[in-house]
């Protein structure tokens, strides 16, 4: 499930009061995707708005309590600035293997053709195009092929389009380098051995990624946080994509509510658990309370 959980968190590749929550505390009132966000020195409330980065369209959740969220706020902001061409094209620069490699480089040749065979025959491209790109790339269309239906839809993607159409000013908590130093970070023959997992029929992502909607669908941040933390990923990687980013997130939340209210719109794996954003902010001092 190395790659699923990946679909609630960063962005890049497609995401401890008395009162705080507890990881395996699954009662009513946590089952919340979205948040409201008061208290201290705020004029306004702001919102927060945990996301799946991909999803089928019969999955899509958007309640009318989330609408009406979003219209209140004066500002959105996702894990990155999606409005902002510059970000885009650092993405697309960060994607690029800048090694002197080539893709076929971090394969053996019996694994090359499986992998020109696979993008060819499952993805209907050419493996020409992931030439130059990092085995990251690849692995990221490979992950979104998990999404079983032709038309998925984003939720980053929705949500800017009302923001655009309401004239709101769309931010973002951290810079395209902050992301793509993440997935450098990872050991490439991981990642080449996740990516050959997939292609021999040997991963189990199908069945995970089943159990993670239907945990998002259910709003259950808490079944969320356990499907995290029983991925597979070692504690290092989940510091790094998880614990690191929420407490570099706080301090750039506080700055853009402290004047105005802001809707924002991050990965679902960030939300919960004791290093998630919401008991992160509750130990600032703000009351953080889920609505339904």
């Amino acid at each position: 499930m190395k790659k699923i959980f990946r679909l609630l968190l960063p962005l890049f590749l497609f995401l401890a009061g008395s009162d705080a929550p507890k990881a395996h505390t699954k009662t009513a009132s946590n089952k919340s995707l979205l948040w409201s966000i008061s208290g201290k020195h705020m004029k306004k409330p702001s919102f927060l708005f945990g996301t799946i980065h991909i999803i089928c369209p019969q999955d899509y959740i958007w309640t009318p309590r989330m609408k009406e969220s979003l219209k209140k706020s004066q500002e959105v902001c996702f894990e990155m600035d999606m409005d902002d061409p510059s970000v885009l094209m650092k993405v697309a620069t960060g994607l690029m293997d800048n090694s002197g490699k080539t893709l076929e480089d971090y394969f053996t040749p019996e694994q090359y053709k499986k992998v020109e065979a696979f993008v060819r025959d499952s993805l209907g491209m050419n493996i020409s195009l992931f030439r130059n790109m990092k085995p990251a790339a690849l692995e990221s269309m490979i992950t979104g092929k998990n999404v079983a239906c032709e038309n998925p839809v984003s939720y980053e993607d929705k949500i800017m389009e009302q923001a655009k159409a309401d004239k709101k000013e769309i931010l973002g908590l951290e810079q395209p380098e902050e992301q793509i130093e993440l997935f450098d970070n990872l050991p490439t023959d991981s990642v080449v051995k996740e990516i050959m997992e997939i292609i021999n029929g040997k991963s189990n992502d199908d069945r995970e990624y089943k159990k993670l909607i239907n945990a998002y669908k259910k709003q259950d941040l808490p079944a969320l946080y356990d499907l995290m933390r029983s991925s597979g990923e070692s504690p290092i990687d989940l510091a790094g994509f998880l614990d690191d980013r929420n407490q570099r997130w706080i301090e750039r939340m506080v700055e853009k509510m402290d004047q105005k209210s802001v809707f924002f719109a991050v990965g679902a794996g960030h939300l919960w658990g004791e290093n998630g954003v919401i008991n992160l902010l509750r130990k600032e001092g703000y009351t953080v309370v889920p609505l339904k």
